[in-house]
């Protein structure tokens, strides 16, 4: 793809500008490091136009108080563009992280679901009446916007955490700033194109929905704004952690998403191809860069020497390649820094004694040499007191660990400052039920893994987060709750004599 540039691709007060200063960043593809666009580069400055541009786009009331119907229709034509859009999306998304084209394809499907949940009447609140025990008194309890909320987003899944974050915070009526990862902004650019063009025709102000680019310092202006009512952040926990700090001064709400090490429970009595078969899509699905990756393994001590070999034989035989190209099943790391990382996680895991089964290095194909990639990796004879297993990798690395009872393993599964999501196999539904309810986790799937839909919440115990994205409570983030009283006829009191 030949390189392109768009310097305007700044969203800032209704209008493509851009930066202040008319820096511009290279957008490379992690297939084979090419670059595929030049882009603006935003600074504290842009932060701070886009931000004033939301404020006033806020207080200016016609967008917050106006039907929800309209804004939902906002939404919904915005969900018809994607799907319009949907391979020219595919692409875009496909060329900026590596991945291959059929889960960019599924990327654009669930965004679009995304969309029109919210837009659905369903998943909307009026607000309710409270007894207050009176009949000349009213009490309603309300849900009004936040105000203006900074979004910032990772660079793993930009279409779709855009999208989770965006669909509920302008449907409850908020204005909001964006910025995804300067990594891979491509379909968020292009997202934020197809939806100013529905706000334009639903005669929103024109700072409603705004769009910044670049790094850290970008997304440390947002959270530290004092115009700013809200962060939301889906990263690593460094970054949460600062964001946390930089919202404090003005006690902003704060929504995070940080992660997690996520366990994948196998029992001796689960479907083994079953079994096996997940393991693999848990871990090694886009590289293992997903938050919910199923990283760590704990396998019954029974199932050790016939799983692990089989597991670490389908290990070598997925095939690395263009995302692009039929045939690839997984493709790149999203930069030459994030695989370095990787690589030193594992080369600590080997010398603190894991048991290499299956990958370990870079592929030795002529045609991968150019990009980031790395073989998917099966780690034996693992403990929960080595740093492979305590810290997030977000790569392609397996550990297996094992166990011999319930409590044990319940045990081990908890023991991790973070909490997302996991998952047990299991053919005994009371035990799946019963260990689902021990695991300090957000997301528990039995006999499953990956799948959510737009309907239940996402979101972590412990570091890894706080809040939810999706559902009900996925709303309830962009809102304040306000409580109105109201007495019908209203007559003196007489507290005070005088």
């Amino acid at each position: 793809m030949p390189l392109t540039s768009d310097p305007a691709c700044l969203l800032i007060d209704g209008g493509w500008t851009t930066a202040e200063d008319g820096r511009q960043r290279a957008i490379v593809n992690p297939f084979d490091a090419s670059a595929l666009a030049l882009v603006a580069e935003a600074s504290a400055v842009d932060a701070d136009r886009a931000v004033r541009a939301a404020r006033a786009a806020f207080d200016e009331g016609s967008w917050a108080h106006a039907p929800a119907a309209r804004r939902a229709g906002v939404l919904t034509a915005t969900a018809d563009a994607l799907q319009e859009h949907r391979e020219e999306l595919a692409l875009l998304e496909t060329l900026d992280t590596g991945k291959t084209l059929s889960e960019s394809r599924a990327d654009v499907d669930d965004a679009t679901a995304v969309l029109r949940y919210y837009a659905a009447p369903s998943a909307s609140d009026a607000g309710r009446t409270v007894e207050t025990g009176r009949p000349d008194a009213i009490s309603r309890v309300v849900y009004e916007p936040v105000g203006v909320c900074a979004l910032i987003t990772p660079w793993n899944y930009p279409l779709l955490q855009i999208c989770w974050k965006l669909a509920p915070a302008l449907v409850a009526g908020n204005t909001v700033v964006a910025k995804p990862s300067e990594l891979t902004p491509m379909t968020t650019i292009r997202l934020f194109r197809l939806l100013q063009e529905q706000l334009e025709q639903a005669g929103a102000p024109s700072g409603t929905a705004n769009l910044v680019l670049g790094g850290g310092a970008v997304g440390a202006a947002l959270a530290e704004h004092p115009e700013v009512d809200l962060v939301s952040f889906t990263g690593g926990l460094a970054t949460g952690r600062s964001v946390m700090r930089a919202a404090a001064d003005t006690v902003k709400k704060v929504a995070l998403e940080l992660g997690g090490k996520n366990p994948n429970i196998v029992f001796a009595d689960a479907d083994l191809d079953a079994a096996v078969d997940f393991a693999l899509t848990a871990a090694f699905l886009h590289s293992g860069q997903v938050c919910s990756a199923g990283s760590r393994l704990l396998l019954h001590r029974s199932l050790h020497a016939d799983f692990t070999a089989e597991l670490a034989r389908r290990a070598d035989l997925i095939r690395l390649g263009n995302g692009l190209e039929k045939g690839t099943e997984t493709g790149p790391l999203v930069s030459a820094e994030h695989r370095e990382k990787v690589e030193r996680l594992l080369a600590g895991a080997l010398a603190e004694g894991a048991v290499l089964r299956a990958g370990g290095g870079r592929p030795t194909e002529p045609e991968l040499q150019a990009g980031f990639f790395l073989r998917p990796t099966v780690l034996d004879s693992c403990h929960a007191g080595m740093t492979v297993v305590r810290e997030e990798v977000f790569g392609p690395v397996l550990t297996v660990e094992l166990f011999d009872e319930e409590d044990e393993v319940v045990a081990l599964a908890n023991d991790t400052p973070y909490g997302l999501a996991g998952a047990v196999w299991t053919q005994d539904a009371g035990r799946g039920e019963r260990v689902a309810a021990r695991l300090r986790l957000g997301t528990v799937w039995i006999n499953d893994y990956h799948p959510y839909v737009p309907q239940a919440e996402w979101g972590g115990f412990k570091q890894s987060g706080t809040g939810r994205e999706l559902g009900p409570s996925g709303l309830r983030e962009y809102q304040e709750t306000k409580h109105i009283w109201r007495t019908v006829i209203p007559a003196a009191q007489h507290w005070f004599a005088g």
